[in-house]
């Protein structure tokens, strides 16, 4: 029976037990709704440097917020805050958000404001699923930042802007090389990140980085004044840049940064210190007397509105309650650090209000106007591009300069205002944002350090205790630099002279700074000169030096202000002269003038022979020989004798005008070969150098020898260096070159000295020019360069270039192959055409004329016992015959007819029918030899 008892007892103690538990667990539930009801509350963990400035603003602006939304009217759900102090540790901080994780039951954790920090807590907040917001940003976003830490949500940007704002300033002033200074490990560290992207965008403005300078977090120095000192003391020995930047540190090392700057003269005339919103963002939390230390240094910081509503009333509550919680600071106005801490809050506040289920995709979607601008995420950050705020800090207080944002750049504070935002800048260089377009610099009200007036060049500027030190070349041309003494002119005892000095003396009266200097005389190859700049043993090089592109890498030079092309110089050839006369016509027009001439005087000869006994008599060869040399007479207008025929005279008249031409032609063509020298060169090219094996000479210089050698393909056995530019005469003369290649100012100023024995043939090869030398980044450079542009408009650098130079003329120093260009048949063929026809055409007539007259019946078929003459007639209407020679005498003349005046008028033509009459009669007597007219029997 106790078996069952017990079994009984057994069985019903486990159903009261569950009985009691449905029962309690229903009373729990029921309780646990009616309080969540009543008193539904999100616990919100923060975690900051609560003993810092900016702690103490951003704890109070999270107590402000939160009861603002605790305060609203009907607001059933609460908001807990519970603070952790990071004290500027990345560990700290991670364990403050295990523990508000799991003593205080967070369900949001918020704070962090540097990035290191945040990355450890979003390791432990991402196991927990607890959404973080975070007061940091990266430089630069990882790819995989989504994935890696979903609940993940920045309440800042990126430094991409940040350095890209940046980049423009140092642009718009056209400084060349920056020091970049960063706390490593510290709070507010830069990390390689906002490394590469200063560098880039500097590079985009024409500027580098020319030193980092690191210092250890400044809780691990223990005399950070003294570490701080000697390193300064390392870098104004090494380094020339002056334009530092301050990438990240934490306040309390940038306070020591600066104010060992200022002990070791770094923030004197010249520097230039810039700051970013790291630093910037925290200088309004510092007292006054620290301020004035930092005189003249340009911040940037994130900019907001200071006349929205919001923030008026925001901050009126916020300077009350904060100079009451912290008497002790003396600034009480919220910076960026209060602000977004304050939309940290009202972020979860809203997503509260839609949702206190789903609290990380509530947040991710929350879209309203905060105290920092519009807020809004996307891919887990701040959508918007950052607006920043240019200040210059003063005595007691920043200064607001400009706005920039990578839209329009640099702006006014009018951003509503487009017509005001783009202003040109005048003072320098620069682009907007980077980007190429033109920007404006930050005005003339900037206070520089050291109080300068005008814009610093942020380089090591020489002063009467240490003057710039300019090194002189001492074996060149004595026009473009001459040194009398090198031991008076190195103590400045004496001035050197040349082109090149007054050329550098010109310009100092340009620049709007002093220049103190010194002449430094070196007797070294260019090249080694060259290499004292960038070894710093010289501050500059005042000289003909060549600019080319592998020096370019290691100094920085002026523009050019003379030309420098290589060019080759030859002998020129000793001319002969002996048939010079022959020389102003070629060998074809010598030819066809001969052809012209000979069938010029035929037509002469037979068209005037006929009509013109006195002048032609005689044989026929006597005839000719008369023909030509009165035709050879036209030539000088020497001839004599009456021309009859009116068919010669139209022939001379048009050869007489050719003959005027052409020998005014061949006097003017031949007076210019007698009086002006023929320059023609030894080789023409560097192909006949080449095929022949010839030597060529060179100054010595390594990068015209290489030019020679590698570029020209001469080869390198050919190739003879000589010492000095004099010594050229003496090697052509002795045949040890043929050719020698020099810089052209070098040429011209060698050639008008040794008169017209050389000349330069060939093409010229391009070359930089001659310029100035500087230290790499030096902006004396710049200047420099736009000085040499004034003095070229104002016609200075052709005055001082008259002053040392001879006359350049052209024909008698540079490409004076000058050829004798002999007069062809194509200068003339028109008029030997002209003059051709012309004797032809009256050829022609002549002939059909004499044709015409041959018609008409014969004369000497009159009488049957006249004895058959050969009749021919002559010009002057007298019949010659076969007897008509000392041997035949001619018939008896008879007596002329006077015929009478016809209207027409008397005329030779009106009397030869009755001389022909008459000699026709006359030919019917008989003739008795020798006997006289009146024995001749008449018939009746």
């Amino acid at each position: 029976m106790s078996t069952p008892t017990t079994t009984t007892t057994t069985t019903s103690l486990p159903k009261l037990f569950y009985l009691l538990l449905i029962i309690s667990s229903i009373i729990f539930l029921f309780h646990g709704n009616t309080i969540s009801a009543q008193d539904d509350t999100t616990n919100i963990g923060a975690i900051i440097n609560i003993n810092s400035s900016i702690g103490k603003q951003e704890k109070l602006s999270m107590e402000i917020a939160v009861q603002i939304f605790n305060d609203k009217p009907n607001n059933k759900h609460k908001i807990s805050l519970y603070v952790s102090d990071s004290g500027g540790y990345p560990l700290q901080a991670a364990s403050a958000a295990d523990k508000l994780i799991k003593e205080k039951q967070a369900q949001v954790i918020i704070g962090m404001d540097t990035w290191k920090e945040a990355e450890l807590v979003t390791e432990i907040t991402t196991r927990t699923q607890v959404p973080t917001l975070t007061f940091s940003a990266p430089s630069i976003t990882p790819s995989l930042t989504k994935v890696r830490w979903p609940f993940l949500v920045r309440m800042a940007t990126n430094d991409s802007l940040q350095m890209q704002c940046i980049a423009s300033i140092v642009g718009s002033y056209g400084w060349r090389r920056v020091i970049a200074i960063y706390e490593d490990g510290g709070y507010n560290t830069a990390d390689s990140g906002s490394h590469t992207l200063l560098s880039n965008q500097l590079q985009a403005v024409g500027s580098e980085i020319e030193h980092w300078l690191a210092f250890p977090s400044f809780s691990t120095l223990p005399d950070p004044k003294d570490y701080i000192n000697k390193e300064f003391e390392k870098l104004t020995s090494s380094k020339q840049s002056r334009v530092f930047i301050i990438v990240g540190s934490s306040l309390e090392l940038a306070i020591q940064i600066l104010t060992g700057a200022k002990h070791n003269g770094l923030m004197e005339n010249d520097s230039v210190w810039i700051t970013t919103d790291c630093v910037t963002s925290q200088l309004d939390t510092l007292n006054s007397s620290v301020m004035s230390f930092m005189q003249g240094i340009i911040g940037i910081k994130t900019h907001f509105s200071k006349t929205n509503p919001s923030f008026i009333n925001f901050s009126t509550k916020f300077r009350n309650i904060f100079r009451s919680t912290y008497p002790e600071e003396e600034k009480t106005e919220p910076g960026i650090y209060a602000l977004r801490a304050y939309d940290t809050i009202s972020t979860i506040s809203l997503a509260i209000e839609k949702s206190s289920t789903n609290l990380a995709d509530n947040i991710l979607s929350t879209n309203f106007n905060g105290l920092t601008g519009k807020v809004e995420f996307k891919d887990g950050e701040l959508s918007r591009a950052t607006t920043y705020e240019i200040v210059n800090v003063g005595e007691k207080f920043c200064v607001p300069l400009k706005l920039w944002s990578p839209d329009i750049g640099f702006s006014n504070y009018s951003l509503n205002e487009r017509s005001t935002t783009q202003e040109r800048n005048t003072n320098g260089g620069g682009v907007i944002g980077g980007h190429g377009e033109p920007m404006q610099v930050l005005g003339k009200q900037v206070y520089w350090p050291g109080g300068l007036k005008r814009t610093p060049l942020g380089w090591v500027m020489p002063s009467k205790s240490k003057p710039m030190r300019i090194g002189i070349p001492v074996n060149g041309l004595e026009m473009f630099v001459k040194v009398m003494d090198r031991e008076k002119v190195k103590n400045g005892e004496e001035e050197p002279e040349g082109f090149c000095i007054d050329l550098f003396k010109e310009a100092l009266l340009l620049l709007n700074y002093d220049l103190p200097h010194k002449f430094v005389p070196f007797d070294e190859p260019y090249e080694k000169l060259v290499d004292k700049v960038y070894l710093k043993e010289v501050d500059a090089i005042v000289g003909d030096i060549t600019i080319l592109a592998n020096r370019s890498n290691y100094v920085e030079f002026t523009q050019p202000y003379t030309e420098s092309d290589l060019t080759m110089i030859v002998p020129v050839k000793k001319q002969e002269r002996d048939w010079l006369f022959s020389r102003p016509f070629t060998g074809p027009m010598w030819l066809v003038l001969g052809i012209v001439f000979m069938y010029t005087m035929f037509v002469v000869w037979f068209l005037e022979h006929r009509h013109n006994p006195e002048l032609f008599k005689g044989p026929l060869k006597n005839q000719l020989s008369t023909a030509m040399w009165f035709t050879f007479s036209t030539l000088f207008f020497a001839h004599k004798g009456s021309i009859r025929s009116n068919f010669t005279q139209v022939v001379l008249v048009v050869w007489l005008f050719v003959v005027f031409v052409v020998t005014a032609s061949y006097e003017a063509s031949l007076t210019s070969m007698l009086t002006v020298q023929r320059r023609e060169p030894t080789v023409t090219d560097i192909d006949t150098l080449r095929r022949g094996n010839a030597t060529v000479g060179c100054d010595g210089d390594s990068f015209i020898w290489n030019y020679l050698e590698q570029v020209l393909l001469f080869n390198r056995n050919n190739i003879k260096n000589i010492s000095s530019e004099y010594d050229y005469p003496e090697e052509f003369k002795s045949e040890r070159i043929q050719a020698a290649f020099l810089e052209q100012p070098y040429a011209r100023v060698l050639l008008p000295l040794y008169g017209n024995d050389y000349q330069v043939t060939g093409p010229t090869y391009r070359l930089g020019g001659f310029g100035f030398v500087f230290p790499k980044g030096s902006p004396m450079a710049r200047d420099f360069s736009k000085a040499f542009l004034n003095l070229s408009e104002n016609g200075t650098l052709n005055a001082l270039d008259r002053r040392w130079f001879k006359p350049f003329e052209e024909c008698s120093t540079l490409q004076c192959a000058t050829e004798y260009k002999s007069l062809s048949l194509s200068n003339f063929w028109s008029i030997f055409m002209l003059t051709g026809l012309t004797s032809a055409i009256m050829l022609i007539v002549y002939i059909a004329c004499l044709r015409k007259k041959s018609c008409r019946p014969s004369v000497a078929a009159l009488s049957t016992t006249t004895q058959e003459v050969e009749i021919v007639m002559s010009t002057d209407g007298d019949f010659l015959s076969k007897h008509n020679t000392p041997g035949h005498p001619q018939l008896p003349t008879v007596p002329e007819i006077e015929m009478p005046k016809t209207y027409f008028g008397s005329s030779d033509s009106q009397t030869r029918p009755l001389r022909l009459a008459k000699s026709l009669a006359a030919l019917r007597r008989p003739v008795y030899g020798n006997y006289d007219q009146d024995h001749i029997p008449h018939s009746t």
